[in-house]
């Protein structure tokens, strides 16, 4: 069977919804030639209308050429039933509904009429390959072949073995999806695979943080598009997938890894689905959706107050955000110890609770905090504890304002919001690559391709510091018990000997080559 690796010519795709029309459109377009199937005769035809629709579609917009459009479309093949006598098909993927029994009872009946060297694909998104496999009297045919929706536009492509998958059979798939223009990433037959296991660490953490309400749904997607860098915060993330499906993924990851407390869902998550709060496909979810728009609170507008003096902490952030309160008028207070009639701003990225540091001596009537944990060059949180004087308050959010930078107002936590959210999605990724499920470099491009995050997690811990991530950690553990905060081993060994998170370093069989 080793032959096929490189020389794949045909697919069959089974399934002639969004994804299979997508892995059609994909494979023809890349020169395969395409067997269209589906138990439904008609959805097969409309199949190949809809995706020789886009060919020319593609064409008129000048993305491909004309003659390329109808080479393409003159290599769709629509075959009908399923198990349609199969001739010389190299590869089968199945992109049927997303049900245990129903892909082992088409994969035990494939087995039976497939020519032997075809390779059984599932493009299954949270079920194993390996129990998927386990139907069929040679499991070693069967490998996870995972695209993302939408298929042409998302270039990632899980490429999952069973347990019994043939060794030759990932690196023959991986080979054939770069024919295909996609990117390739080996990923685990373990919970989630790779993508949506990775992804655990921001959606299970901003919901972690609205349930202690610290921070509005509205609070934490912008803070995590302004600070962090995300196309889209975890809320509308959530929302735009639905509840229905983000719930039960976020469940089966969580129990699959027997209750690991990094993965652990949310009661908030549980409740939003049993009210039937999925979302835009139900018009309201955390946002409330108007002819599919969605409806976002306007952010808020400086008080009508007098600005007081601003005293620093932190020298550091005197020297910055101070600068531009001063470029806006704001007094900036630079002895060591604030007057009467100042508001202090502490840092409350890292270090300690305000609440904490009031304890320690300062005044609370008069204290906030803010985040200097990315800088001040896009948005400023401010947190309020609850001794805080309003007055006060105000006239600190005022000044910050006066800025031209949006504020966000959150309550008072051992950690701000952004580190937060950060720590979590790179320890999660370190997580991943201390079980060795999958290679730094996979695990990186899997979560920038498939999640569209700026750096992959182990990148971005190196980005922003491995230390200070560590830090983060470290100090929502202490404060809060949570074993959910436990730093990986992955992040608190390369630290300890400083290396980068995206380095795997010297293994026991380095030695024994």
């Amino acid at each position: 069977m080793e032959q096929w690796a490189g020389r794949a010519t045909t697919i069959r795709v089974i399934g002639a919804g969004a994804m299979g029309r997508g892995i059609a459109q994909l494979a023809a377009a890349g020169g395969l030639t395409v067997e269209l199937a589906d138990i439904r005769t008609r959805a097969v035809m409309e199949a190949a209308e809809h995706v020789g629709a886009m060919f020319d579609r593609l064409a008129a917009k000048g993305r491909m050429t004309a003659a390329d459009a109808r080479a393409a479309k003159g290599r769709l093949r629509p075959v009908g039933e399923p198990l349609t006598p199969f001739q010389d098909c190299d590869l089968v993927v199945e992109a049927v509904r997303e049900d245990m029994d129903t892909k082992r009872e088409l994969f035990r009946s494939l087995e039976k009429v497939c020519p032997e060297h075809t390779v059984l694909a599932t493009n299954t998104s949270s079920l194993p390959v390996t129990a998927i496999a386990a139907a069929l009297d040679d499991p070693s045919r069967v490998a996870g072949l995972h695209f993302f929706n939408p298929v042409p536009l998302m270039k990632l492509v899980e490429v999952i073995p069973g347990a019994r998958t043939a060794g030759w059979i990932p690196d023959a798939l991986a080979d054939l999806v770069r024919r295909l223009g996609h990117t390739p990433v080996l990923a685990p037959d373990a919970p989630g695979f790779l993508v949506n296991h990775a992804g655990r660490g921001l959606v299970t953490e901003a919901l972690q943080i609205l349930s202690e309400g610290v921070a509005e749904p509205v609070d934490i997607d912008r803070i995590a598009r302004d600070v962090l860098g995300l196309r889209m915060g975890p809320c509308e993330l959530l929302d735009l997938t639905g509840m229905d499906v983000s719930h039960p993924v976020m469940e089966s990851i969580w129990t699959g890894f027997y209750t690991e407390p990094r993965f652990r869902p949310s009661r908030i998550g549980r409740a939003r689905l049993e009210a039937g709060l999925l979302g835009r496909k139900t018009g309201e979810g955390f946002y409330k959706y108007v002819d599919g728009v969605k409806q976002e609170p306007a952010e808020a507008g400086a008080p009508a107050t007098d600005f007081r003096p601003v005293w620093f902490q932190e020298p550091q952030h005197r020297e910055t955000l101070g600068m531009l309160l001063s470029e806006a008028g704001v007094e900036v207070e630079a002895g060591d110890e604030p007057s009467g009639e100042a508001v202090l701003l502490v840092d409350a990225a890292t270090d300690m609770s305000v609440a904490t540091k009031v304890w320690n001596g300062l005044p609370g009537e008069r204290t906030l905090g803010i985040d200097g944990f990315s800088g001040f060059f896009g948005r400023i949180t401010l947190t309020v504890q609850p001794a805080l004087d309003p007055e006060a308050g105000r006239a600190a959010l005022a000044a910050l304002l006066a800025t031209g930078r949006p504020v966000t107002v959150v309550r008072d936590a051992p950690v701000a919001v952004a580190p937060r959210l950060l720590a979590s999605v790179v320890n999660v990724g370190c997580g991943i690559a201390e079980q060795r499920l999958a290679s730094p470099a996979d695990i990186d491009t899997a979560v920038r391709l498939g999640l569209g995050y700026p750096r992959g997690p182990l990148e971005w811990g190196d980005h922003v510091g491995a230390e200070r991530v560590l830090d983060v950690l470290e100090q929502m553990h202490e404060a809060t018990g949570d074993p959910r905060y436990r730093p990986s081993g992955w992040l608190t060994e390369r630290v300890a000997l400083g290396l980068p998170l995206t380095e795997t370093g010297t293994a026991p069989s380095d030695l024994l080559a």
